[in-house]
């Protein structure tokens, strides 16, 4: 369906509002996707907040014009889905967990930190661990610091009873 030219300006003015906070921007090609396959990454975007959708091209090119994520501008051909994130990871996780699931998903590249990323760079990216990875593992460590006391205590207390 033909979009008229204020529905493109529309279009073209939220896609720029969500890049001027974004971390990071990947692309890739989702031809031969199923409805149901895009449905769940879909889901799963939203369940982290990132921005996912299909978007014609030319559209996207105007809209990444003037941002930090232009040098995109050049990979902006065929049929593209589009995962931008306030999150630096969230965006590179969510389509490099989707193409490892889907064989007809094939990431184009991405941008981040102001660099072009290829697809090796992509899921160099999505190999971090997120936020809430490293905080679980923040606390974590924190928890061990005050069981490892307790166990300390525990065994001095005991070898002081064993001692009497």
């Amino acid at each position: 369906m033909s979009l008229n030219l204020e529905s493109k300006k529309t279009i073209v003015a939220d896609v720029n509002k969500v890049l001027q906070n974004a971390a990071t921007v990947v692309i890739a090609e989702y031809q031969g996707v199923t409805v149901d396959g895009m449905t769940s990454i879909r889901k799963q975007a939203r369940q982290s907040d990132v921005y996912l959708h299909v978007l014609k091209n030319t559209l996207a090119r105007k809209a990444v014009s003037g941002t930090v994520f232009e040098p995109l501008a050049d990979k902006m051909s065929g049929p593209l889905v589009y995962g931008i994130s306030t999150d630096p990871i969230a965006a590179a996780k969510i389509i490099n967990e989707f193409a490892k699931t889907n064989n007809s998903v094939k990431i184009v590249g991405g941008m981040f930190n102001d660099k072009l990323l290829d697809e090796a760079g992509v899921k160099q990216l999505a190999s971090i661990p997120g936020r809430n990875e490293l905080l679980s593992m923040l606390l974590g460590v924190m928890q061990q610091i005050p069981a490892s006391f307790a166990r300390v205590v525990a065994a001095i207390r005991d070898q002081k009873e064993q001692a009497a």
